[in-house]
């Protein structure tokens, strides 16, 4: 077929862009603001910032790098040595080091657990005719706690008594007859076969009497199970029961608890470590345990009885059990309580007070004070520590005295002045109590007798209110008089 060719469209024009006004010129009136220059100033500032920030360091650290190298005390102008903050001499407190016997104390968290607990249970059934106890009530061993109904387990009794005696006829007679065929077996009246049958009957009426005789003793014990008596001395608790229930030999909850509780014992816990020390202080002699009250004072004493036969290897500890003599009562079972055991004594130790005991990146360490007001920062080695002391091994000598407060203002070769230490005298917390020689509601100044400021105590008013000379203080208001009293009211 010959080709046809398509019909060719013409070509449709676009649309011309929509005109866009022109935007005004730079210094046209109706142009906006003029772009902001930028802030190079910014960046400056932040580089003051930081070069500044490095030169105060450097003043504030150079002492301390220079007296490190030098091994001088570090110079801060005509002042001479001053403490890590710059200042003057800075007021510290010292303690000696002293040589002394320190005990090894070990505290342990017990629980106080009865020497003996008995959940008294019925063992016969029956009806509780009689409960003989009061709850909390003091038993020996032996007092009757409770009685159950008698009366099915004393016929029991009876009937076992009368077959038990009916056997026992029976024996007589078959013994009576035994007789007669030994007499009749010697005038050959009685075969040999009769004689030997005999024999074995009145052995078995004999093995019943003594059935028998069983069978009562088995009634007696269950009569007398029908009496519940307390197994231990101690004391009894809730009563579980009521007079007139039903009471059966498998119940679980019982009658009553009595549990022993003097002596008393309690289980405490200490880590693996210690067992060796602990087991050569059971060598020498008994191990003194004590129970430390709430209040620091000791509550009770006691001896530790063992260790347990194991270490737990779940947390690393030993189980110990003491026992402690309770005739107050003052340690109760299932009361968690702190313990303390002595478990050695450390004879002429080297001892300090365990606030001075610093510790830096090379190890502990102790501001020792010098002649010359100045302190020394001497690496040191400790031993044993306890919540108060720390036993030095190297580093110190006694009679050397080290800093025991204001410390953290110290460096090495500062100047320090010595105070006397401040004891806070106690302050009751009820407000408007009267104190006294003073009024109601006021406080006595610490340091001195009650009522009183004294005259250097920065508790006294001087200190707390800036006194004049004029006798008013700095806020323009009169300073109170000695004493402790109010000071008069005065007309504005």
């Amino acid at each position: 077929m010959p080709d046809t060719p398509l019909p060719i469209e013409p070509v449709k024009a676009l649309p011309a862009p929509p005109v866009r006004p022109a935007l005004p010129a730079p210094d046209h009136p109706e142009a906006g603001p003029p772009a902001r220059p930028r802030r190079r100033w910014v960046g400056w500032l932040v580089w003051l910032l930081i070069l500044g920030s490095a030169g105060g360091a450097a003043w504030y650290y150079w002492p301390q790098l220079s007296a490190k190298f030098s091994g001088q005390p570090a110079q801060q102008g005509p002042g001479g040595a001053r403490g890590r903050f710059g200042g003057g001499a800075v007021p510290v407190t010292v303690a000696p080091a002293t040589r002394k016997d320190l005990p090894v104390l070990l505290d342990a968290l017990g629980t106080v657990q009865a020497l003996n607990t008995i959940t008294v249970r019925s063992q016969v059934d029956g009806i509780l005719v009689e409960v003989a106890f009061t709850e909390g009530q003091e038993v020996r061993r032996g007092d009757v706690l409770a009685r159950i109904d008698p009366r099915t387990y004393a016929a029991a009794v009876a009937q076992a008594e009368a077959k038990l005696a009916q056997d026992q006829a029976v024996l007589a007679n078959s013994r009576l007859d035994l007789q007669r065929y030994v007499d009749l077996s010697r005038n050959n009246g009685a075969s040999r076969q009769q004689l030997d049958t005999q024999r074995a009957l009145v052995a078995q009426n004999e093995a019943l009497v003594q059935a028998d005789q069983a069978a009562v003793d088995t009634a007696r014990i269950q009569l007398d199970y029908t009496t519940i008596r307390s197994p231990v001395d101690g004391r009894v608790g809730l009563r579980q029961v009521d007079q007139g229930n039903l009471v059966r030999s498998g119940d679980a909850n019982g009658l009553v608890v009595v549990t022993q509780v003097d002596p008393i014992s309690v289980l405490f816990t200490l880590p693996q470590q210690d067992l060796p020390r602990i087991l050569t202080a059971m060598r020498e002699g008994p191990v003194e345990v004590i129970v430390v009250a709430a209040d620091g004072s000791t509550r009770a004493t006691g001896t530790l009885l063992t260790p347990d036969n194991q270490v737990d290897q779940t947390t690393g500890t030993i189980k110990l059990k003491a026992t402690f003599p309770n005739p107050e009562r003052l340690l109760w079972p299932g009361a968690f309580v702190n313990v303390r055991m002595l478990a050695a004594t450390i004879r002429e130790a080297l001892t300090i007070p365990l606030v001075a005991v610093q510790r830096g990146p090379d190890g502990t360490y102790a501001f020792v004070l010098k002649d010359d007001n100045t302190v020394e920062q001497r690496p040191i080695t400790t031993g044993f520590i306890n919540a108060t002391d720390a036993v030095v091994t190297r580093g110190l000598q006694p009679d050397e005295k080290v800093v025991t407060s204001g410390a953290l203002r110290l460096n090495a070769g500062a100047q320090v002045q010595v105070i006397e230490p401040v004891v806070p005298a106690y302050v009751a917390p009820t407000r408007g109590r009267r104190f006294p020689g003073g009024q109601a509601g006021q406080r006595p100044a610490a340091g001195g007798p009650p009522g009183q400021a004294g005259a250097g105590n920065p508790a006294s008013g001087e200190a707390r209110q800036g006194r004049r000379g004029d006798g008013t203080s700095g806020e323009g208001r009169q300073a109170p008089p000695q004493g402790g009293q109010r000071p008069a009211a005065t007309t504005p």
